[in-house]
């Protein structure tokens, strides 16, 4: 298994690289898009068969005796890899139309492979100076993916997108530091390391600022300005992956760190846990009203983002098994949702030129397909049974309930729900007034603008991807409650 691990993590990269290289590659563009989706879907079957190597340990590079690049498959690491390969197979079926005529799109894949690379490493990473050292590169690498257009708004977004992550990863390197001091160790064990118990204040301030630091990339209060910049201005399918995938990648060490590292019985009823709780609050909130308010189309989702990757991270700040299992529920879910709806998005743009909400009326009979894909998403991100997002987000009201602390577990579910309804007022209009423009629209100037299949296809199975994820809950579920005995 340990050949497989390596390959699993390195394969991406490698392929990538040797696409790029490759000389018959270079002027065809069809044969490279092809070769891409080929190894991307080596890659998904790698990460299906380390689910049969949970359990596997193995050491990269020994730095010094207690700073080591080791890695280990578990529960939680195989779900986000197999999400995370999976997602990025769609989005490049998608990107081969969307990106034909891209002068610049030979540059991209390669990036986007090595960015899938570097973030199946955080994945299996066994200690928190792995995750780091992944979680750097996958900065670095998905900056050109940000900056990919070369406009002065996009190079502005992706400075600011750099300048937000570094910091962020600042404040996880200086947990590195101090969490050597206090714990003895930064090697991930289930439930938290044991001489944690004693929690010093010293050990809290340093936990709440990290979770600041690693809540960046999700997008969390008051980390998260660099978000609804840099996801409009990037192309179609590098916005599903930045929003879908690689804000997972805060989530993830967020998780590791409260979880594997400090330990949540640590956490529990202290001010860490009372102040991560509020900021994912506000963030839930904050995100769910400007997503309400904002009239371009992918900046709305940007913002939609912001809200929805909180509503996983106050899962994991309840700290309560039930939550727990929303929260990894909501990371399935919102991916598969936020893919397909930036990718419905991608398709608008690319085959209509519009990017305003208000100029997408009667879309739906100029695009039948990707609206209702959109609309299949949207009901899933509002939480309409029986999608993925209605059980994730039941299991997050539900868990909030339990916590036990004062005032939380009434606001929770309250601002669940306000988010809710707020964000059926901003998806739903576009369903609405596509498909019934009115009386007064001029139905003489239609004309099928639905794209090929090689955007259709990748949009439907996500689409169909939203209600599986909810009828077919249970088995994850499953899952999920053996990773959260072994922690909570």
């Amino acid at each position: 298994m340990n050949i497989l691990l390596i390959l699993a993590i390195f394969w991406p990269a490698l392929a990538g690289l040797a696409i790029f290289l490759t000389p018959s590659l270079k002027g065809n563009k069809k044969l490279r898009g092809q070769t891409v989706s080929v190894a991307l879907g080596i890659e998904l079957l790698l990460t299906l068969i380390m689910c049969f190597g949970k359990g596997t340990q193995m050491v990269l590079l020994n730095m010094t005796p207690t700073l080591r690049i080791e890695m280990n498959v578990d529960v939680i690491g195989c779900i986000f890899s197999v999400l995370m390969s999976a997602m990025w197979l769609l989005s490049s079926v998608f990107a081969r139309e969307y990106m034909g005529h891209d002068d610049n799109e030979r540059l991209y894949q390669v990036f986007y492979m090595c960015v899938l690379s570097a973030l199946i490493g955080q994945c299996y990473a066994g200690s928190m100076v792995t995750l780091y050292v992944f979680y750097e590169l996958m900065t670095l690498l998905s900056v050109p993916m940000v900056v990919h257009e070369r406009t002065p708004q996009a190079v502005a977004a992706g400075i600011k997108y750099l300048v937000y992550s570094i910091f962020g990863a600042m404040l996880g390197l200086l947990g590195i530091f101090f969490f050597s001091n206090y714990l003895g160790t930064v090697t991930f064990v289930p439930g938290g390391v044991e001489t944690a118990a004693s929690a010093p204040s010293g050990l809290l301030l340093i936990t709440f600022l990290v979770i600041i630091g690693f809540g960046t990339k999700a997008g969390m209060f008051p980390m998260h300005g660099w978000l609804p910049t840099a996801h409009p201005v990037a192309p179609a399918p590098a916005s599903a992956v930045l929003s879908g995938v690689i804000t997972k990648a805060g989530v993830l060490a967020v998780l590791r760190v409260i979880y594997y590292l400090v330990g949540a019985d640590v956490l529990r009823g202290t001010w860490v846990q009372k102040g991560f709780m509020t900021l994912t609050l506000i963030t839930v909130f904050m995100g769910s009203m400007l997503a309400y308010r904002e009239t371009l189309l992918k900046k709305r989702l940007a913002y939609s983002t912001v809200s929805q990757v909180s509503y996983v991270l106050f899962g994991l700040a309840c700290m309560v098994p039930a939550a727990f299992e929303g929260a990894i529920l909501h990371v399935v879910a919102h991916s598969v949702i936020k893919d397909a709806l930036f990718l419905c998005a991608g398709a608008i743009i690319h085959q209509t030129g519009k990017i305003y909400v208000r100029d997408l009326r009667g879309i739906g009979k100029e695009m039948p397909i990707t609206t209702w894909c959109w609309t299949i998403a949207s009901l899933g991100l509002i939480g309409i049974p029986p999608t993925g997002g209605f059980v994730s987000k039941w299991q997050l009201a539900t868990g909030s309930l339990e916590t036990g602390l004062a005032g939380f577990d009434v606001v929770g579910p309250i601002i669940l729900i306000v988010s809710a309804l707020l964000t059926a007022a901003y998806l739903l209009p576009v369903t609405i007034n596509g498909f019934f423009p009115g009386s007064d629209y001029d139905y003489s100037t239609l004309t099928n603008k639905e794209g090929s299949k090689l955007m259709t296809v990748p949009m439907i199975l996500l689409a169909a991807g939203v209600v599986l994820t909810g009828v077919f809950a249970q088995p994850l579920i499953n899952v999920i409650m053996t990773a959260a005995a072994s922690i909570l």
